[in-house]
């Protein structure tokens, strides 16, 4: 058991227990959202004690040398006195749109601020107040659309997902942070044939990560596995066949898991379709997104047909509690 010091609040941590969990459960509002490192919401500084590798691995070089570290993945080996961080920028922005995509299903617009620089594919934080803030991928692409755009869905109990859909309206104000994550295209092999396979609003970041391939000139085959339990949980089908048609190298897949998939889908989940039909990925580029266990097993199973684990980039959605 090692004690926490948190801008001069003593408390311990017990075993197995992250430092995160440690505050929360000693009632320490700390801000954070995804849990598993990969939004960085949660990051503080320690000023005393020594700090685990993997706490900080997903940290700039910078940031590790100045004692920054990641407490929802750090089970501490040491006493540490902490602080919060107040390194990434909260920037406050405009609603400039929200409209259905479908079944509990939002597409919420967000004024671009002034030098505000993404990638495709990669996420935001979006605050809701000043504790309390979720991860959202970026459908939008910075060289064609003049906001940021993203997919929102309906989460039973949702404090933020909820107030979006309720709540929030064009014309509010409201603060975001980012852009995070390195699950994105790069230039470097335009032949590369590229698999993507989502679920849920998983397909916003690929929906990014697609058109920034064809705006940079991608000529090798793209393929898009998107899966729902159902035809309701499927959106932006019209524009993705509409890409299909203009760009001979791109082809759009839908699956549906628990319904007759009659001639417009395919059946099944979409990672099982995926790799029925390419079972050999050697020399692929992959990218997952959507819920947590796909991921983690597409990861897998991409590896096991052949893709190198360089080239398997993946987000998966969690939910918080």
């Amino acid at each position: 058991m090692y004690e926490i010091n948190y801008s001069g609040r003593a408390v311990s941590c017990t075993e197995n227990e992250t430092v995160l969990e440690c505050l929360l459960r000693n009632g320490i509002e700390h801000p954070h959202s995804c849990r598993n490192g990969s939004c960085q919401t949660c990051m503080v500084q320690a000023v005393a004690g020594s700090v685990p590798q993997q706490a900080s691995a997903p940290l700039k070089p910078s940031l590790r040398e100045q004692g920054y570290f990641l407490p929802c993945i750090c089970q501490p080996q040491d006493n540490l006195e902490i602080r919060p961080a107040a390194i990434m920028e909260r920037l406050q922005v405009a609603v400039t749109g929200v409209e259905s995509l479908g079944q509990d299903l939002v597409q919420v617009k967000l004024q671009r601020p002034e030098g505000f620089s993404y990638r495709p594919g990669q996420f935001i934080n979006l605050f809701r107040d000043e504790k309390t803030s979720r991860c959202y991928s970026l459908a939008s692409h910075p060289h064609h659309d003049d906001e940021l755009v993203l997919h929102v869905r309906r989460l039973p109990d949702g404090r933020v997902s909820g107030w979006i859909h309720d709540e929030l309206t064009h014309g509010d104000k409201i603060e975001v942070s980012g852009p995070l994550g390195d699950s994105f295209y790069v230039a470097d092999d335009q032949q590369q044939p590229l698999m993507l396979i989502g679920t849920g609003t998983g397909l916003a970041p690929l929906y990014g990560i697609i058109r920034d391939a064809l705006h940079h000139g991608h000529t090798g085959p793209i393929h898009l596995y998107h899966g729902a339990r159902d035809a309701a949980g499927l959106y932006l089908g019209e524009e993705l066949q509409q890409l299909q048609s203009e760009y001979k190298q791109f082809r759009y897949v839908p699956c549906v898991s628990r319904q007759e998939p009659g001639e417009r889908y395919a059946a099944g989940r979409a990672l099982d379709v995926a790799l029925q039909h390419h079972p050999q990925l050697k020399g692929w580029r992959v990218f997952l997104c959507g819920n947590p266990d796909m991921v983690k097993l597409a990861r897998k199973r991409a590896f096991m047909a052949g893709a190198s684990m360089r080239d398997i980039y993946a987000d998966a959605f969690t939910i918080s509690a």
